[in-house]
């Protein structure tokens, strides 16, 4: 504990001395500089790839869907004005044409996820190895009745 205690000592009389020796050599005290610069570090910036308007199939949808490329990942996003009718079981699709049927076939489609929310915005990950070429739309799609709500036609920015 002594030990310590002398080592503070010893550090605030350098640190006291020198300021003096500073006084001495420059004539006035030391200042900090102040920074003239400063160094704003950006995230990355997303990246869109495509978007397109929701129009209405069974039921009433409107908003906007867009893909963008954030950060190495890419994700599907609908706008704050985005919304559409209630029902069971509803998922956001991409859809291989670039207008969704009513009654979709297996195949021509691949599932992103249940949907989070009827209305607003909402944001989903596109796996890696979905290759975005092969699909041309974003669909709101009832499962259990096979029913299209709403759909997007994606146009590449």
């Amino acid at each position: 504990m002594k030990l310590n205690k002398l080592a503070g000592l010893g550090i605030a009389s350098i640190v006291l001395f020198g300021s003096i020796g500073q006084l001495a050599i420059n004539g006035k005290p030391a200042q900090a500089i102040k920074p003239t610069q400063t160094t704003t570090i950006a995230a990355k910036p997303k990246s869109l790839i495509s978007s397109g308007n929701f129009v209405k199939a069974e039921k009433t949808t409107t908003g906007k869907a867009k893909i963008v490329s954030s950060n190495g990942k890419r994700y599907l996003k609908f706008d704050q004005n985005f919304s559409t009718g209630n029902g069971p079981d509803v998922k956001v699709i991409l859809h291989k044409n670039s207008s969704v049927p009513a009654n979709i076939k297996e195949g021509n489609y691949i599932t992103l996820s249940l949907i989070k929310s009827f209305n607003g915005e909402q944001t989903y990950e596109i796996p890696d190895n979905v290759n975005l070429d092969n699909y041309k739309s974003v669909g709101i799609w009832c499962e259990e009745f096979n029913a299209t709500f709403g759909y997007a036609s994606l146009k590449n920015a």
